[in-house]
């Protein structure tokens, strides 16, 4: 047996170890990104911390400037879950009025709360499924999601759902980011051929492949 024998042996053992660890941590990520691509859901209250990241992508003066909320108009949110657009959308609307809503009845609360802290009492709460938006036809002159859309179970019922309740003329934003690791983004290419389906035509479209808002209108 030479001197350098057994710890070389040891070596190489532990090599396998870490490199079997890793290999099974991969497997265990890529198995864990399928299957929430393919079980859509809502972020539960729970872990309501992932959302306070920055998102430079979709940054909140992005989505002011391609939704352009007009003062006077009605606007519909939804899952505006901690409120990263809300308040915003709510100061710009002068005399209007912003609808949030969510699966979530905490986030609804939670949000509530810190606009009446703000002095802003023009936002709506309404807790229920975005597959059946519990609103009447055309009482909308503008709605939008951010990050939203593919954490709904039916995207296309969501979206026949949201055209239904648009005005005529009446504009639909969609915000996705598959930049920062979301298992529910969007493609662009899906939700456009998904638009256009529920009645919806395109008409401008912000950012790149892998961050992006898409303005839609009811013709």
């Amino acid at each position: 047996m030479s001197p350098g024998g057994p710890p070389r042996v040891m070596g190489h053992s532990i090599e396998r170890v870490r490199v079997k660890r890793t290999s099974l941590m991969v497997l265990g990520g890529l198995a864990a990104g399928y299957w929430m691509r393919t079980h859509p859901s809502a972020c539960p209250y729970s872990l309501r911390f992932v959302l306070r990241f920055p998102r430079r992508a979709l940054a909140r003066e992005r989505l002011l400037e391609i939704l352009a909320p007009e003062p006077g108009e009605r606007v519909l949110e939804l899952g505006p879950g901690t409120g990263y657009y809300t308040l915003g959308v709510a100061a710009a609307l002068d005399g209007g009025t912003l609808d949030i809503f969510d699966i979530s009845q905490e986030f609804l609360d939670d949000l509530v709360r810190k606009a009446r802290d703000q002095g802003i009492d023009n936002i709506t709460p309404t807790q229920g499924d975005a597959r059946a938006l519990p609103y009447g036809d055309d009482t909308f002159d503008a709605a939008y999601l951010v990050a939203v859309l593919g954490e709904i179970p039916d995207e296309d019922a969501a979206l026949r759902e949201l055209a239904r309740v648009l005005r005529p003329g009446g504009r639909l934003v969609v915000g996705e980011s598959l930049a920062s690791g979301d298992p529910h983004a969007v493609l662009f290419g899906k939700l456009r051929s998904r638009g256009e389906h529920a009645g919806f035509t395109l008409e401008d479209r912000q950012g790149g492949p892998l961050a992006y808002f898409a303005r839609f209108r009811i013709p």
